[in-house]
């Protein structure tokens, strides 16, 4: 019988800015994810729901397109998947709390830290 295959470590991208999401996609994918990516907290929500257990990292800015905010997404991701690694990011300071266990980046950040982070997200 053949070798099964690990399933491919899963990472949720949230951000309405194209231009950097499609960049955190193209690191992560490079690094071996399957990423799913959205530009709303409302359709990353959705993605929480169906395959929130198949994710081991979500990385999601601030300011979103639609009423949710980034850290409102944390909020509602940490308390649906505990173990799931989440990282905030904004170019301006957090003014709002981060669920525990949550990590918060200022922007710019650099690739090399999506590359550690995702790294740390499969340990």
């Amino acid at each position: 019988m053949g070798q099964s295959k690990p399933f491919p470590a899963t990472a949720l991208i949230v951000e309405d800015d194209v231009m950097q999401r499609e960049m955190l996609c193209l690191l992560l994918e490079e690094s071996g994810y399957q990423v799913i990516q959205c530009e709303s907290a409302e359709a990353a929500e959705r993605v929480l729901d169906k395959n929130g257990g198949a994710l081991c990292l979500m990385l999601t800015d601030v300011q979103l397109a639609g009423r949710m905010s980034g850290v409102e997404l944390a909020h509602v991701a940490k308390d649906r998947h505990p173990k799931l690694d989440v990282v905030v990011t904004s170019g301006r300071p957090l003014m709002q709390p981060l669920p525990d266990g949550a990590k918060f980046w200022a922007k710019p950040w650099a690739p090399l830290d999506v590359l550690r982070e995702a790294e740390i997200a499969l340990s």
